[in-house]
């Protein structure tokens, strides 16, 4: 049985990158790993996916597909193995928007701007069939993550996961989209020398579901790992409304729902990543996903779930201290 490194060799070697420099890139949430090629002033990403980690890149390639042919900046494939959870991928660069922002913070209009125009133009298109829903029926249980990981009570996850379904089978448009999920300054890149909606690079899309483009214009604006002005997020409200013909109260309401159930399932993920996974830098940005919860359930057709999520405890330094201790 061949190690990892000899599957990656054997990959590489089928390749133009068999002898490129191999710098690892920061990780995320997930078992992928990410490792930059550079060779003769070239680069690629390789994507390492092992399956014995629990990793699948087929949806990845799915979605890069769908995307690319979008006219989207997800990056190119140039070599894949399927069997072996390797991708060898465009290197779209380190311009991130969360850096970029912190750069160069008067271009926040620009770049939010640029990002909703995308999700502005999948709104409009007709997705390829056979993407999961992300509708009212799934949205419930996700929410409910808040009581199973965040702070467990059975009766809770039950009176939430039901509230949400049934205000999002009331809210939610008809017309739904190909939703990235993870739409965040992180996991958008700035490409300033390419034009129109090919100046926003995407990643980290794999989980792509077909739901309400309103989900990742708060995934933007409400960002669990940076503060964007509040200002921003209604104008982008205003923006997403006029380019897909909605009212802006329309948006509101969805971008509320969408906002409450996405940071509910916030709470529950992040609280999990410590509790079962042992990673615990997620736990310091809980804070700051409690005070979207809050903003979403300020709207008023939210008032049935505002009243459920009273009982939640607020992730101070007590709650915080419990959440750590149950690992």
């Amino acid at each position: 049985m061949t190690n990892r490194a000899d599957d990656i060799t054997a990959f590489l070697a089928q390749t133009e990158w068999a002898t490129a420099k191999q710098q690892p890139l920061q990780q995320d949430a997930s078992n992928r790993r990410y490792v930059r090629l550079v060779q003769d002033n070239r680069r690629a990403i390789l994507m390492d996916a092992p399956a014995s980690a629990g990793e699948d890149v087929r949806p990845f390639v799915d979605i890069t597909t769908r995307l690319r042919d979008a006219g989207l900046s997800a990056p190119e494939i140039y070599a894949q193995d399927v069997a072996a959870g390797l991708l060898l991928l465009e290197d779209l660069g380190d311009d991130l928007f969360a850096d970029t922002l912190a750069r160069a913070p008067e271009m926040e209009v620009e770049l939010y701007t640029a990002a909703v125009d995308v999700l502005i133009a999948l709104h409009h298109q007709t997705p390829a069939p056979g993407l999961a829903p992300y509708d009212a029926a799934t949205m419930g249980p996700l929410a409910a993550l808040a009581a199973v990981w965040y702070a467990p009570s059975q009766t809770l996850e039950t009176e939430i996961a039901q509230t949400v379904s049934t205000l999002a089978a009331d809210i939610l448009p008809e017309r739904m989209g190909m939703i990235q999920r993870d739409y965040h300054a992180q996991n958008l890149l700035w490409l300033p020398d390419r034009s129109g909606l090919s100046r926003v690079g995407l990643l980290d899309y794999q989980d792509a579901m077909l739901g309400p483009l309103a989900y990742d214009l708060v995934s933007l604006t409400l960002d669990a790992r940076r503060n964007v002005d509040p200002a921003i997020h209604t104008a982008m409200i205003a923006h997403f409304a006029a380019g897909t013909g909605q009212t802006v109260d329309a948006v509101t309401r969805q971008a509320a729902l969408c906002g409450a159930q996405r940071n509910l399932r916030i709470l529950g993920v992040f609280a999990r990543l410590w509790v079962r996974d042992g990673k615990a830098n997620y736990l310091s940005l809980l804070p700051r996903v409690w005070r979207h919860l809050q903003t979403c359930l300020a709207h008023p057709d939210l008032a049935p779930l505002a009243t459920l999520c009273a009982a939640l405890p607020a992730p101070d330094a007590n709650h915080l201290a419990q959440i750590k201790a149950r690992r």
